[in-house]
C-alpha cells in the first residue's frame, strides 16, 4: 500500500511539472514570404505552448505586420493573412511600376520583431517596420505590443496604469530631458503620453514614433524610466 501511494504522489508531481511546461510560453523567430517575392522582408518572433495563449498572442502581432503592409487607407485592410499582405503588396508595386515606367525606385518593406521582456505576469514585443513606396524617403515606425502572459489578452495603455496622472508627472520630466537633447522647444501643458509605452529589462519605455510630436527630421523620441520610479502608478509587476 505504501509503494502504491509512493507511485502516486511521483505520477502526481510529474503531472504538475508536465502541465507547468505546457503553459509555459516560448518563441522563435520565423521569415515569413510568398512565392515570386521581392519586395518585402518579414521576421517576427512565433509564440508556441499554451495554443490558447500562443494563439492570441501570434494573431495580434500578425494583425499589426498586415496593417503595416496596407497600402492606402487603414480601415480598409482586406489581407486576412501576412503571407496575402505580402502579396498584395508586390501586386501594388507592379500596377505603380507599370502606370509610372519611369519611377525607377523599388518598393521596400522590412518588419522586424522581437521579444523586449517576458515574465509571469507580462509579454512586451516591439514590432519595427520600414516601408518605402517610392517617396523621398521611407517611414519606419514601431509598434510596442504588451500581453497578459497567462491569458494571450492585449493589453492596452490605459489598463498598464492605475495612476495616469502621477505617472504623467513622472514621464513629462523624462520627455523634457529626452526633447531638450533634440532641440525641440518643450510645451509642458501640451505634453501626452506615447502610443507606444512597453517594458524592458531596465524598465519602461516610452517612444513616439515620427510625426507623433515633432516633425520627421527629429526622427523617433524614445525614453526609459527605471521601474522603481512607477511601480507604484503601474498594473503589472515590470522587471
Amino acid at each position: 500500500m505504501h509503494y502504491r501511494k509512493t507511485l502516486l504522489i511521483i505520477y502526481l508531481i510529474s503531472v504538475i511539472f508536465s502541465c507547468h511546461e505546457e503553459l509555459k510560453i516560448t518563441f522563435s523567430d520565423t521569415n515569413m514570404t510568398t512565392p515570386n517575392n521581392k519586395l518585402v522582408e518579414v521576421n517576427i518572433p512565433k509564440a508556441s505552448g499554451n495554443s490558447v495563449v500562443a494563439n492570441q498572442i501570434n494573431d495580434e502581432i500578425n494583425k499589426t505586420v498586415v496593417a503595416a503592409l496596407q497600402i492606402g487607407e487603414q480601415n480598409v485592410i482586406t489581407s486576412k493573412t501576412i503571407e496575402e499582405s505580402i502579396t498584395l503588396f508586390n501586386e501594388e508595386y507592379h500596377v505603380f511600376n507599370a502606370d509610372f515606367p519611369d519611377v525607377s525606385q523599388p518598393w521596400e518593406a522590412q518588419i522586424d520583431g522581437e521579444i523586449m521582456f517576458q515574465s509571469p505576469e507580462i509579454i512586451s514585443v516591439s514590432i519595427t517596420s520600414y516601408i518605402n513606396t517610392g517617396g523621398a524617403h521611407g517611414n519606419t515606425n514601431i509598434s510596442f505590443l504588451n500581453f497578459n502572459a497567462s491569458t494571450g489578452k492585449r493589453i492596452q495603455n490605459s489598463e498598464l496604469i492605475k495612476n495616469k496622472e502621477a505617472f504623467k508627472t513622472i514621464a513629462k520630466s523624462y520627455f523634457k530631458d529626452a526633447v531638450t537633447e533634440n532641440d525641440m522647444l518643450f510645451d509642458p501643458d501640451n505634453f501626452q503620453l506615447p502610443a507606444n509605452m512597453g517594458f524592458t529589462e531596465e524598465g519602461l519605455i516610452l517612444l513616439y514614433n515620427t510625426y507623433e510630436v515633432a516633425p520627421y527630421s527629429t526622427g523617433i523620441i524614445d525614453f526609459t524610466i527605471p521601474i522603481e520610479e512607477v511601480s507604484d502608478f503601474l498594473t503589472f509587476n515590470g522587471p
